[in-house]
């Protein structure tokens, strides 16, 4: 039985790195997707492409796993969800994905919950939400070593999403339509920034800790900012929650060159999303983001809208 699912990308609007601390984060669904077709396979082997990416693997009985053409990073994804929640007969997969990789936007989430999602529609299984998000995680914290529920839960719930300081999550309310654009550079290394913030916290725990504790005061005000629609309030935060990101050391050259161009273009607030050290930043910009996405291509940085998905995971029937 052929099945197809996507899952959308993320972006950290407010508590990221704070988040792995216990503090509150708020992330929405973005409107780039990773879509998973699964076919059944007349070989004696599985094979897994994507021409997006440029990645071509296959897995045989025999000699395991094969990696013919492109990067094993992603891969990764789709295999531990394969050893999971697959038997061992042969398939073809086929991965389209819009969401840049390594970018911090949630592309492995992404994959793995439509990955995740596709296998229970092949295998004609019974699935609800929580389960696929709960699974997901797991693939996640398998391959990374740690891993927050944000991202599988945002990749999966879809939305705008207050992760509480008891990982409880809910929905929230926000107007963010025509408002938002990401840049995006060189690929970010999460569990080096994050190693990097935790030895930072070892050699100066009060500094950190009082940080981390602005990070979510800052976090818990922008979420009545967003539920209120107060923009100049939500910019302002946006900013105040980067110069706290800069002050953990998680920001780069290109990142602030990003990030200062985008206010410097009219944005209300910007900062890194993400872990930094690479990666993306987020612009809010209301009725301003075509001059955004402009202003940063033309200096040499990629740029895209990134309005957000109300939908999370999708099963196509």
């Amino acid at each position: 039985m052929d099945s197809m699912a996507s899952a959308p990308g993320k972006a950290i609007l407010f508590g990221e790195h704070a988040v792995v601390y216990g503090k509150p984060a708020i992330a929405l669904a973005i409107n780039k997707r990773a879509t998973i077709t699964i076919k059944e396979s007349h070989k004696d082997y599985t094979s897994i492409k994507s021409d997006n990416i440029g990645l071509e693997a296959i897995i045989s009985p025999e000699t395991g796993l094969k990696l013919k053409k492109g990067e094993i990073g992603i891969l990764n994804y789709i295999l531990k969800a394969l050893e999971f929640y697959h038997d061992s007969k042969p398939i073809k997969i086929k991965l389209e994905i819009e969401i840049p990789i390594g970018a911090g936007l949630g592309s492995s989430a992404a994959v793995t919950v439509a990955t995740i999602a596709a296998l229970d529609k092949y295998h004609k299984r019974k699935t609800t939400l929580p389960s696929i998000a709960k699974r997901a995680h797991k693939v996640e914290l398998e391959v990374q070593g740690a891993a927050s529920p944000l991202d599988t839960s945002i990749s999966t719930h879809g939305g705008l999403i207050y992760l509480n300081g008891e990982k409880k999550i809910d929905q929230i309310k926000g107007d963010l339509k025509d408002s938002l654009v990401i840049g995006y550079t060189q690929s970010e290394d999460t569990a080096k920034m994050v190693k990097l913030v935790k030895e930072r916290m070892e050699r100066h725990p009060t500094i950190i800790n009082h940080i981390m504790d602005a990070i979510a005061h800052t976090t818990k005000k922008a979420k009545k900012a967003l539920e209120t629609n107060d923009k100049e309030c939500l910019g302002e935060l946006m900013n105040i929650n980067q110069g706290l990101l800069d002050a953990i050391g998680v920001n780069t050259r290109s990142l602030s060159d990003m990030i200062y161009t985008s206010r410097e273009a009219g944005a209300l607030g910007s900062k890194i999303t993400g872990a930094g050290g690479g990666g993306s930043i987020i612009a809010y910009s209301p009725n301003r983001t075509g001059k955004i996405i402009e202003t940063l291509k033309r200096k040499g940085y990629n740029a895209m809208k990134a309005d957000p998905s109300k939908k999370g995971v999708i099963i196509e029937h």
